[in-house]
């Protein structure tokens, strides 16, 4: 049996170890904390993610779980709507729309499709040996078929592959996450647009909201209060946003700068060891793709994984790098300040809008219109051939 270490117990070490189980690899994966403990927020789940989920034979589980948006769209500050669409109109078009979960959700169904031992806690990694597929350890050496590098946005994994890469660089914008009590507000799922600002919401369940926001900010700006910052900023928006806010435990408000890969590398493997996820190619969450590519990675290595490497990288990095693109490609437009460029970028979504309805899911046919090498027979698909 060919035997695999997955560095990284977050979505997309995680989600490798279940589909590398799935095709009849050995797994150990290795987390350097002693305990998992996922961020605080939500995220969407796109239909590109959800077939991946599939494969794993974990869709059904991940709908179950999470909720289904509705219409959805971007406003202004204002609340003026610029453009609107529905789920209904995604399912049609890419056979699944696009839920909302707790991110802790979806990493307790990945962890829970995994063999008692597999997932280790309080493992530190201290190197890795890409040739011979050595992973050096606290607790010492580790020799493996293949070793897969998911250990974030900082990956050491990647460093040590390819130590002349420049890495993530920063995107020039701070993003703020929290969770929400509901408190009887409607809550109009949606993305709000001002002048350099963004601010989403998203109902998770009857009782919790995730909301978030960005803004234009140095590196490593300090603030005190997270909550104060955000109402100094977001008050005097259109309604639910400063309920919203008013609400929010500020202890409990995450904030951190956003970094991107703007030079992708040079391949996604090199030996025995592939990169995932945002060890792979961090991006911005404009497109709310970070943990769907890191699940489709999963997926793809899988089916490659028992031949060469190379395979891996010619299915993925173009793919990735586009999307890490068209991502920063919508960070740039929401990071406009100057009244005249801002007018004309909501005028210009307005009309487009009114034109072509279906005009911003068209615009991530690229994206969501994904299938995976191998797509698993679910009571899902079952269901849809009868």
């Amino acid at each position: 049996m060919p035997k695999a270490v997955v560095i990284g117990g977050g979505i997309g070490g995680l989600a490798c170890g279940v589909a590398l189980r799935r095709k009849g690899w050995e797994v150990s994966v290795l987390e350097r904390a002693a305990a998992v403990e996922p961020v605080g927020s939500g995220l969407a789940v796109a239909a590109n993610a959800l077939k991946a989920l599939d494969t794993l034979g974990l869709g059904d589980r991940v709908r179950e779980l999470s909720t289904v948006e509705g219409p959805l769209g971007v406003r202004r500050a204002d609340g003026r709507w610029l453009t609107r669409t529905t789920t209904d109109h995604a399912d049609a078009r890419y056979g699944d729309s696009v839920v909302v979960m707790l991110r802790a959700t979806l990493m307790d169904v990945l962890a829970d499709a995994l063999e008692p031992g597999v997932l280790r806690l309080g493992v530190t990694v201290t190197g890795v040996e890409a040739e011979r597929g050595i992973v050096r350890t606290d607790a010492g050496e580790i020799e493996a078929d293949l070793v897969v590098g998911a250990d974030g946005i900082r990956s050491a994994t990647r460093r040590a592959l390819f130590p002349g890469h420049p890495g993530p660089v920063y995107s020039g914008v701070t993003a703020w996450r929290a969770l929400v009590p509901r408190n009887g507000l409607e809550i109009p799922r949606s993305e709000s647009w001002g002048r350099g600002l963004v601010f989403g919401v998203h109902q998770l369940t009857d009782d919790l909201v995730y909301l978030y926001a960005t803004d234009l900010s140095p590196a490593g700006a300090a603030h005190g209060d997270e909550r104060e910052e955000l109402l100094r900023r977001f008050g005097g928006w259109h309604e639910p946003i400063p309920a919203l806010l008013r609400a929010a435990d500020p202890a409990r408000i995450i904030r951190n700068d956003v970094h991107y890969l703007k030079t992708p590398l040079p391949a996604l493997h090199r030996g025995k060891v592939a990169l995932v996820g945002d060890a792979a190619h961090p991006m911005t969450p404009n497109l709310g793709q970070g943990a769907c590519q890191a699940l489709e990675d999963a997926v793809v290595l899988a089916h490659v994984a028992d031949g060469d490497l190379a395979a891996y990288t010619a299915a993925r990095l173009a793919r990735t790098s586009g999307v890490v693109r068209q991502s920063m490609t919508i960070c740039r437009v929401t990071k406009l300040r100057n009244p005249l460029a801002v007018r004309l970028r909501d005028l210009a979504v307005t009309v487009a809008g009114r034109l072509s309805p279906e005009l911003m899911l068209r615009s991530m046919d690229d994206v969501l219109a994904w299938r995976p090498p191998v797509e698993a027979v679910t009571d899902r698909t079952r269901a849809a051939d009868r």
